[in-house]
């Protein structure tokens, strides 16, 4: 059959709470037009994140009734431990309440004034954990990666040349090298496995040791599976395995591809640096076999990286994301292509053309598209990675919106409502007008920051 069908059956419902529009005003202006101020039960569909999101499986429900909650040794850790360590196969496994907690702890120990780590592309959490400890992220994705149309099947991967062309003017001061899979900050794009694999070497030939962002592995797995020469054979979980015994360590959120709700995890093999690390745990999450997690987090996680590699899911999940690119492309919205693994990214740039980079368009569009429909976005522009400098606003590269499906929770005609709103929006674009920020915070600003009217004030 040509149709592909979710691979699961729903057993319990939550409500949606619908509004109006002009409620949706209110709301929206009380929230001084960031999305991220408005309530939840004041959205109707919300694809603000995928992060922590998901819906549990009956097996994970199933999983929580068997928590050991004991503050030290849980039998839950080990069987989390375990099955980490199946997947991921490196020696140290140290849990943390989320993956920014992971970065916190790592770019403590290995970061600082002088520092540079180079990456793809660090996405919000990480360039901010490093750069708050005097550090420079640096990103060296791949050309193909900064253009929206190109269609290079791995968009994801970094420019072996300029990492090799960094580490031999300053290896010294390259702590770590790190890959992000897929690569969120440009569009969900995933890294071939060849690049992995090279990545690796280089930085082994530097004395550089390699960590993986991995908090999307599954769905880089798939794309390895679907798109590179010699996997289509392969199991998601093999080839997962073969992407990490090429890194040193990882990080890893387990609210993205570990169907969580809430955890994370830091391993590698170092010895010495995990002594460090968990010595780092202790001050702020925990006792290393719960890590700021409780026992039921961990069976649930347990089980949900297994089901997180299950090929009927991945199917399923990457074609919920290619339907929606392809509607909206249809309508004649222009998209990061070709469409990620988690999430669909507009190009607010040519959706707003009137809309200059300093007036924030893609904060506009996540405003008009929760105002059109009530349906919360991200905005990955000037907001997120731009700089306030002496008062003068520099903007990023690119002005991005992204629409992060939750795993295992909308329907298809959650997706074509989406994919309705947007297009009558489109309709519309030339009525939106500019943003201006009022209120930022020195790092994250995009969290917390406020905005009201270009012009006024």
């Amino acid at each position: 059959m040509k149709e592909i069908i979710e691979p699961f059956r729903i057993k319990s419902v939550e409500p949606i709470q619908f509004t109006t529009l002009e409620q949706r005003r209110e709301i929206l202006a009380r929230a001084h037009y960031n999305p991220f101020k408005i309530d939840a039960d004041d959205v109707i569909i919300d694809l603000l994140t995928d992060s922590g999101t998901s819906a549990m499986s009956a097996a994970q429900w199933g999983a929580i009734l068997t928590g050991d909650e004991s503050y030290a040794g849980s039998r839950s850790f080990r069987r989390f431990e375990s099955k980490v360590r199946e997947i991921f196969g490196f020696k140290h496994v140290i849990p943390t309440h989320q993956g920014r907690a992971s970065e916190k702890i790592l770019m403590s120990i290995v970061g600082g004034a002088g520092k540079t780590i180079p990456n793809n592309n660090h996405f919000d959490t990480t360039r901010a954990n490093v750069e708050f400890t005097g550090a420079e992220a640096l990103d060296l994705v791949i050309e193909e990666g900064k253009d929206p149309d190109n269609l290079h099947p791995f968009k994801g991967n970094i420019d072996l040349a300029k990492l090799e062309k960094v580490l031999i003017e300053r290896s010294a001061q390259v702590p770590i090298g790190m890959l992000t899979i897929t690569n969120n900050t440009g569009g969900g794009q995933p890294v071939s496995m060849e690049c992995i694999r090279s990545t690796g070497k280089l930085l082994r030939r530097y004395g550089v040791p390699f960590f993986i962002d991995s908090c999307r592995f599954a769905e880089n797995a798939w794309f390895i599976k679907q798109r590179e020469e010699g996997y289509k054979d392969k199991t998601p979980k093999e080839i997962a395995q073969e992407m990490f015994s090429y890194a040193d360590g990882a990080t890893m959120s387990l609210k993205k591809d570990g169907f969580g709700n809430i955890g994370g995890f830091l391993a590698m093999n170092d010895d010495s640096l995990a002594d460090s690390a968990r010595n780092l745990l202790i001050l702020t999450e925990g006792f290393p076999t719960y890590g700021g997690l409780a026992g039921r987090d961990l069976e649930a996680l347990a089980v949900g990286l297994e089901e997180t590699l299950d090929e009927r899911y991945l199917e399923y999940r990457h074609a919920t994301v290619s339907y929606l690119a392809h509607k909206l492309m249809d309508a004649g919205v222009r998209i990061v292509q070709p469409p990620g693994g988690h999430a669909v990214y507009i190009d607010a740039k040519r959706f707003f053309p009137q809309i200059p980079p300093e007036q924030f368009p893609a904060q506009v569009f996540v405003c008009e598209l929760y105002l059109a429909g009530g349906i919360r976005g991200v905005e990955i522009g000037s907001a997120m990675f731009g700089r306030n400098v002496n008062g003068v606003e520099i903007p990023a590269d690119r002005e991005l919106v992204r629409l992060a499906l939750p795993r295992r929770v909308y329907t298809q005609a959650h997706v074509n409502y989406v994919a309705e709103v947007i297009t009558e929006m489109y309709r519309h674009r030339s009525e939106a007008r500019g943003l201006r920020i009022v209120k930022q915070a020195p790092f994250l600003r995009h969290f917390t920051a406020e905005f009201d009217a270009a012009g006024s004030g």
